[in-house]
């Protein structure tokens, strides 16, 4: 019989020979385009650490967002459920408490759960708490610091802050001329400068927010942190820093608003928000190296749903067309293959079962979301069958080539993604054997 001194010894030797489980960095703007990335010939970009994470690992070409609004999407994100099961239909929904998250399942696992920028579980009730805490206990994070939106912000804090975010620009004596800023942009085409100095830009102090959390979290358990920017989201505030007027932008599909030198201002000002996210992607990628974990940590970049950029005449989300309910999504780190690209279909939600999978953790209630890692490894090629997305007026599904888009202003649209990207001609009437066979997988 072994003595207790050589038990304790075999004992340490085995759980050193266990897998150590990865951490997982969730880097998450707000609204940016499935077309916005490098490999675009039509988009100059100079997006360097985002690239190099595609190069590292695998970027998938047709992704989808459950629902394309802030609030429902996220709340499909944290449950793993499709749009009509995550009980988020609209943005003047709070996420329900009693709801389970992929957060609380991955602390249950051991992790610690962080969490900063906008988290955008309580859209409706405009109380973040000035530490930023309120409610990410519940939700499932170990720590974090959660802030409003870009709109949100001004709304609820122009004399009273209600999240950090305004409580750090009333403290530095900026919050006026933030408000006073904001009123003045109306819509798009208001690309002026910001007078904010770049350490009170949003995205920059989120960045800082996410480095010291990195920094105060333990060493000796794995960690799961998502970024939520709030940009590339509008308005096109940016600082002056950060403008670049020499590139040439193509003119948004079927648009009448402006002329081309205010669409060529906007899209230049929504690119260089997109390329200081990437900066500070990378200062926060630097971060993970400095605590030795680069290796050990699975980095994913994507978004919660895309930018219509005056295509189709259209700003913001809310619509069934790519540029609204296509977003992007790279996967980088641990057993990845790199430099790969992928035709697999995949949702948003699909984040939330793969960090569940990779972290052997439990699985949901009702969750519908599938694990990546067999295509992300090479065992599979194919993902999913078809895609859907959604919001209360209307529903759509996408098999990777043809699209049926059921009740958006009382219309049936189909679309052949393949010969017509731009989703300019609708096929409904001439190919019904098509849209009956889509309409079948929407019911």
């Amino acid at each position: 019989m072994p003595s207790r001194r050589s038990f304790l010894g075999a004992a340490a030797f085995a759980a050193a020979a266990q897998p150590k489980q990865p951490n997982f960095l969730f880097l998450l703007p707000d609204q940016w385009r499935p077309d916005w990335l490098p490999g675009n010939p039509k988009i100059p970009l100079n997006l360097p650490n985002i690239q190099a994470l595609a190069a590292r690992g695998m970027r998938f070409h047709k992704v989808l967002c459950a629902s394309p609004l802030c609030a429902p999407s996220r709340a499909c994100l944290a449950t793993g459920r499709e749009y009509k099961n995550a009980n988020v239909y609209n943005n003047q929904v709070d996420f329900p408490i009693e709801q389970k998250t992929y957060y609380q399942s991955l602390q249950k696992a051991g992790y610690h759960t962080m969490a900063c920028g906008k988290v955008d579980l309580h859209k409706k009730t405009l109380d973040w708490g000035l530490d930023g805490q309120r409610l990410l206990k519940e939700w499932g994070f170990s720590s974090g610091i959660d802030n409003a939106g870009k709109g949100d912000a001004v709304k609820s804090g122009a004399e009273t802050p209600k999240d950090p975010y305004m409580g750090m620009l009333h403290r530095k004596g900026l919050a006026k001329t933030h408000v006073d800023d904001f009123k003045r942009r109306k819509n798009y085409s208001a690309t002026h400068i910001t007078p904010l100095p770049n350490e009170a830009y949003c995205d920059n102090w989120i960045a800082e927010n996410a480095k010291s959390l990195l920094q105060k979290a333990p060493k000796n358990k794995p960690w799961h942190l998502v970024v939520n920017f709030t940009g590339p989201h509008n308005p096109v505030d940016i600082t002056a820093s950060m403008e670049d007027r020499s590139r040439h932008y193509p003119h948004p599909n079927q648009s009448t608003e402006f002329d081309a030198e205010t669409h060529q201002k906007i899209r230049q000002n929504y690119t260089v928000m997109c390329e200081n996210i990437d900066t500070r992607i990378g200062e926060i990628i630097d971060e993970v190296r400095k605590r030795g974990e680069l290796e050990n940590t699975l980095i994913v970049f994507s978004s919660d749903h895309g930018e219509m950029l005056g295509d189709h005449n259209r700003w913001g989300k809310h619509v069934p067309y790519q540029a609204s309910a296509g977003i992007p999504l790279i996967v980088a780190g641990l057993d990845v293959q790199p430099n790969r690209q992928s035709n697999a279909l995949a949702s948003l939600i699909d984040i939330s079962a793969t960090f569940l999978d990779y972290a052997n953790a439990a699985k949901l209630p009702q969750m519908e979301a599938r694990s990546l890692r067999p295509v992300l490894t090479g065992k599979a090629t194919k993902h999913r069958e078809f895609l859907l997305s959604a919001l209360e007026e209307w529903k759509l599904v996408w098999d990777g080539r043809h699209k049926l888009v059921e009740g958006f202003h009382g219309e049936t649209m189909l679309f052949d993604l393949e010969k017509d990207p731009l989703e300019n001609q609708n096929l409904v009437t001439s190919e019904k054997e098509i849209a009956n066979r889509l309409r079948k997988r929407l019911s």
